[in-house]
């Protein structure tokens, strides 16, 4: 499935995207419900397919399989004693698909093509830092342009979810703790990063985390490795690998993170960006007021984000 939050009529849901359509999956598996003649309907609805994406992948596999019901249901009869079960996808407003996690975790240099340019040795453990739910924002939001600096740079990444509590888990168990991938722009001001030692004021900025467009659950993309990514800024290719080239696979972060901290549903882990950001270009190029970002990911599809000058 390619799981989706989404707002309509100002109401936050979350869905399932099927070839253009936006099922509300929690209506939907209490339409279903009902149609079976459930009693406590919506409350069995709300205990499995809650509308946060968190609560829901919280449910783990026993959700997962309530919602593809929920979706055949859905897709069949449309609505439902007056409620729309389904809405076609350019009349509803996509959100990041997890708008709040509870952690986001960040690699650094684990491309090796990006450590170089950096001018950086291959780092014998993760690099890891953190973004927060405040600079998370979705597929069709604009990316905000503080007046704080002019050094706005893009960062594609590949990135993934996890599914179930995780701690010391190996890497062989691993791929069982994700629920799946999407991808994140980890904007960065980097005169700002590179201030002090710590990253962390460059990248925890308002708005600087652009998610999505889904989450493609891992039952869909069993195999993390070898997917390409390319990354363009007003159509000019700027940064182009493949999930093959990582240093530190999907696997490994699984074990090394969940042996430092306890890992939970919902958290969102950022695998780190491949060679071309705009600081180690020659000139350097910094992103500007209306430049389009896309990162295009194989088996996920495309996140697009605008930049918009904003001034506070």
């Amino acid at each position: 499935m390619k799981l989706l939050t989404f707002r309509s009529e100002g109401v936050a849901r979350i869905g399932a995207y099927v070839d253009g359509l936006a099922v509300d999956l929690h209506t939907a598996f209490t339409a279903l419900l009902e149609s079976k003649g459930k009693r406590r309907a919506r409350q069995i609805a709300e205990a499995y397919i809650p509308n946060d994406m968190n609560g829901f992948l919280e449910g783990g596999k026993e959700s997962m399989a309530y919602a593809k019901e929920a979706v055949d249901y859905a897709l069949k009869v449309k609505t439902d004693k007056e409620r729309r079960l389904v809405f076609p996808a350019e009349e509803v407003k996509l959100e990041a698909p997890v708008p709040k996690p509870g952690k986001m975790i960040c690699v650094g240099h684990n491309y090796k093509e990006h450590i170089l340019e950096m001018k950086r040795e291959l780092p014998p453990y993760p690099v890891v830092f953190a973004k927060f739910a405040n600079t998370v924002i979705g597929p069709q939001d604009d990316i905000p342009f503080f007046p704080i600096s002019e050094q706005l740079d893009y960062e594609g990444e590949f990135a993934f979810v996890i599914g179930k509590k995780a701690r010391n888990v190996s890497q062989e168990e691993a791929l069982d703790y994700v629920a799946g991938y999407t991808i994140v722009n980890d904007v960065t001001y980097r005169d700002i990063q590179r201030r002090t030692l710590q990253w962390l004021q460059g990248k925890s900025v308002d708005g600087t985390a652009p998610m999505g467009p889904w989450l493609v659950t891992a039952d869909e993309l069993t195999d993390p490795s070898g997917l390409e990514m390319v990354v363009t800024v007003n159509g000019e290719e700027r940064q182009h690998t493949n999930t093959a080239n990582l240093v530190f696979t999907v696997p490994y972060l699984v074990e090394f993170l969940s042996n430092l901290m306890t890992l939970e549903p919902g958290d969102v882990i950022l695998t780190g960006t491949p060679g071309g950001v705009g600081f180690a270009r020659d000139p350097q190029v910094f992103l500007k007021d209306g430049d389009v970002v896309r990162i295009e990911i194989d088996k996920i599809g495309a996140l697009e984000n605008k930049v918009k000058k904003r001034l506070r």
